[in-house]
């Protein structure tokens, strides 16, 4: 015998997402059908919600609603049983109905069963006449039924569950915590992701397994974290390999995440791809009704992706953190701006000196950033992100063109100097890179051999043949190539024979700590021979006082750069200096 637990079939009925939704042609044609297959004037499909009948859809019937007291589709919904009522006059319960009141004598409803056997109404035909019905009849009502929770189903599927993992899906989250936010408004609640892998871990894994390799990651997890967090709580897929849900209420975000290190451990056996696994936790705290949905999943992600930087790979949002990502982000969408608007980037030029001579021989291009909002934004912050982004070739384009006008506006003033320009890995992984600086300097009537390029160990590095080529071009073209930073980045000795360049750059982090013992100056002094040895000249970055300079001299250094000399100046600065420079060697 059938026993409704009221409450467990209106959370049924509410999960649906149904009441008070616009209405559906699919639904309004089974609707229509049953009215004509029972020839009757109304038809309805009727959800029985705590205290009323909601119609998703009717015919013959002007209003939306109607009491759930004494109206027969709530004892289908009770009895998950069809009804059939030949004359509600004549019936003890519904004679004194609201049905009953307005006319209607005939009723007949087929319950609207889910796959867990609760009944959400019925779809239901009446009459204003008397009737009997047949068995056809009472088989077809059934078979539309069944027809409506297909639909019903269907609608509810599409779109919300995961095909891979049958879990609810990212909207259905977002859905989710929207309700949490209505329903429990000022809660303090905890959102936690689950990224299964690093992307490199499964771009590897695919590439030598397969898809089903994935697939099967995705299934095993899916069904060892619903097993961890208890029937009671929603596990749902929100990304490819990403898993959320909700901590129970009133648990201690720093608590809660040393609660999840058994997960971990689980999930680490989970699968027999567990080696290729390395599942990183995040935990977002919100207040409910106070923080938007899609705000909670992204600061759950957040603290997810900080997690891969912790030994524990579980972390709590930082809002710190969250902070410097955000700017990063923000910087990165700017700097289009910048490139586009011709006030906000700008260089500056910092000189550099022969020893022996003390005559300015080289300037370095050095960029500058004035945000409209966020004022001077530091190059050290700006130029690593813009150079990982599509941007970066664009901003290297407009360095040159910029700082190639400026050198061609020296050169006709008589002001004789190179001009060094930073060059980054994703420049030199261009195979066209070397024509577009030839090119670029033929537009600005500038000899190749004015021109130097700094390359860092560590661009170099990344893809060293192409690199080596590109750099091999422009050295036969005549231009001056620097091996920038010399010793911070990965160069072997056998490396360096082969690195492409006359020029190289001693790090300044060297070249600051040789007033500290003989061993820091004994180790410049190595690298000044031995470039010399290679056939380099070498400059030293970083020169800030007069005992570094006379160090330098001693150990037959080629040039300096640094504070002692001059900080990085505008064009017209530099014009004076020079100008003061030469009148005191006068």
């Amino acid at each position: 015998m059938y026993h409704c637990d009221e409450e467990a079939r209106l959370d049924a009925l509410h999960r649906l997402n149904l009441l008070d939704t616009a209405p559906s042609e699919s639904f309004d044609r089974i609707t229509r059908m049953a009215s004509q297959i029972f020839g009757l004037p109304i038809a309805a499909i009727s959800l029985t919600d705590r205290d009323r009948q909601w119609f998703k859809s009717r015919v013959g019937v002007s209003h939306w609603s109607i009491p759930r007291l004494k109206a027969p589709c709530s004892e289908v919904a009770e009895t998950a049983d069809t009804l059939v009522i030949p004359d509600l006059h004549e019936d003890r319960c519904y004679r004194t109905s609201i049905l009953a009141d307005q006319g209607i004598r005939f009723y007949a409803g087929a319950s609207l069963t889910t796959r867990e056997g609760h009944s959400l109404g019925a779809l239901c035909v009446l009459g204003t006449e008397p009737r009997q019905v047949t068995d056809a009849e009472c088989n077809a009502l059934n078979d539309l039924a069944k027809m409506v929770m297909v639909q019903i189903e269907l609608q509810h599927a599409l779109g919300r569950l995961d095909p891979l993992s049958g879990l609810p899906n990212r909207i259905q989250f977002l859905e989710d915590l929207a309700d949490v936010g209505r329903d429990h408004a000022g809660e303090q609640r905890l959102a936690v992701l689950i990224d299964l892998a690093r992307h490199e871990q499964l771009s590897n894994g695919l590439r030598v397994l397969g898809s089903a390799y994935l697939d099967r990651i995705v299934q095993d997890s899916a069904r060892t974290i619903a097993a961890a967090i208890g029937r009671g709580r929603t596990l749902y897929h929100v990304a490819a390999t990403q898993f959320a849900f909700l901590a129970p209420p009133g648990a201690e975000p720093h608590a809660y995440l040393a609660t999840l290190s058994d997960l971990q451990a689980q999930l680490r056996t989970a699968t027999r791809d567990r080696f290729i696994m390395a599942a990183s936790i995040g935990v977002a705290p919100f207040l409910a009704g106070e923080t938007s949905p899609a705000a909670i999943l992204r600061t759950a992600h957040s603290a997810a992706q900080d997690a891969r930087g912790h030994a524990s790979l579980a972390s709590v949002y930082s809002l710190a953190v969250d902070n410097a990502h955000q700017r990063r982000f923000r910087l990165i969408g700017d700097f289009d701006s910048a490139l586009r608007d011709g006030g906000q980037l700008s260089l500056v030029f910092q000189p550099r000196v022969d020893l022996a001579s003390g005559a300015c021989v080289a300037v370095e291009a050095l960029l500058r950033w004035e945000h409209p909002e966020l004022g001077a934004i530091s190059p050290a912050e700006f130029v690593p992100i813009v150079e990982q982004t599509s941007l970066g070739g664009a901003m290297t384009k407009w360095v040159f063109g910029a700082a190639l006008a400026q050198l061609a506006a020296w050169r006709t003033a008589g002001i004789a100097m190179r001009l060094s320009i930073n060059v980054s890995a994703s420049n030199l992984e261009h195979p066209g890179f070397a024509q577009q600086v030839q090119l670029q300097t033929l537009q600005h009537r500038v000899q190749p051999g004015w021109v130097e390029l700094e390359v860092t160990e560590s661009a170099l590095m990344g893809d060293f043949a192409t690199a080596t080529e590109q750099l091999t071009i422009l050295l036969g073209a005549g231009f001056h190539v620097a091996i920038d930073d010399f010793g911070t980045g990965y160069s072997s000795l056998a490396y360096l024979q082969k690195l492409p360049g006359s020029i190289l750059k001693i790090d300044q982090s060297f070249v600051r700590n040789m007033p500290e013992g003989p061993r820091e100056r004994a180790l410049v002094r190595s690298m000044v021979s031995l470039a010399h040895d290679l056939g380099y000249r070498v400059v030293a970055e970083g020169v800030e006082t007069a005992e570094l300079r006379d160090l330098l001299i001693e150990m037959r250094c080629d040039e300096a750069q640094g504070y002692f000399y001059g900080r990085p100046m505008r064009p017209e600065q530099l014009v004076g200096w020079i100008d003061r420079r030469m009148s005191e060697a006068a």
